[in-house]
């Protein structure tokens, strides 16, 4: 729903993921792609909503504004880093948004890794490589594993997150040959790397940051330079649907 990093643009908008399974819908990060969820979920089916926050940095929660929209009949369950829940507190709050106390679904709090065990579905989540506080995700879910990997550098515990996963969904906000180590994210060859590295089956390039790519060819171009590494990599674009 969201495929953008840091800002919104004609590109897209900031990064947000729906998983579509047959008894949960299961929602990756709450960017400006957020507001789009009504277009695949009909509230009506009543399916539990699970969202997982990677981390609390504006491209990844500024969507959580648009929640009055919705009217979730079994609720909304919000899956955070351990430690965070006063931050999710403080920005679903007035004076920015309606509080959750105030939204027309009740909403329940989980904090991960520790509650992990407190979900339906196997869920492992890992701290990633980011200024602050970042966690990845790993889904075990009707005989599917998705692994996601947002805002990080190369690290060991991408590598963990996404061994052996039928899809592995990895940040690439930057083009080829770039890097910080003051701001650690992925290139292609980096996301690539992960993937292969990891044994996954593919890879999906999201979260492009919307100073460096500012074309959808220009995320065409990083999608090349990764197969060079890892062979059934694709970028993605807000909308696009990929059946596991």
């Amino acid at each position: 729903m969201g495929t953008n990093g840091w800002y919104d643009t004609d590109t897209g908008n900031t990064v947000c993921i729906l998983i579509r399974t047959d008894d949960y819908e299961i929602i990756l990060d709450a960017g400006g792609g957020l507001h789009k969820l009504d277009r695949y979920v009909d509230e009506g089916n009543a399916k539990p909503v699970y969202l997982f926050l990677s981390h609390f940095h504006l491209d990844h929660i500024i969507g959580l504004h648009t929640l009055t929209k919705f009217n979730f009949r079994q609720g909304l369950n919000i899956c955070i880093p351990t430690g965070t829940r006063d931050i999710l507190e403080m920005f679903v709050n007035a004076p920015f948004t309606a509080a959750i106390s105030q939204l027309p679904f009740p909403v329940n709090t989980y904090e991960l890794p520790e509650e992990a065990d407190k979900l339906p579905f196997t869920t492992e989540a890992r701290e990633l490589r980011h200024p602050s506080l970042t966690l990845g995700y790993r889904f075990e879910i009707e005989g599917k594993v998705i692994s996601y990997c947002p805002d990080t550098g190369l690290c060991d515990n991408a590598i963990h997150l996404a061994r052996s996963s039928d899809l592995l969904i990895a940040e690439c906000a930057y083009k080829s040959g770039q890097s910080s180590e003051n701001w650690p994210h992925l290139n292609p060859e980096t996301a690539a790397t992960i993937a292969r590295d990891a044994g996954a089956r593919s890879l999906a390039l999201v979260h492009f940051d919307a100073e460096i790519y500012k074309t959808l060819g220009e995320r065409k171009e990083s999608e090349r330079e990764a197969r060079e590494i890892f062979k059934n990599t694709f970028m993605t674009t807000d909308d696009m649907e990929i059946d596991i």
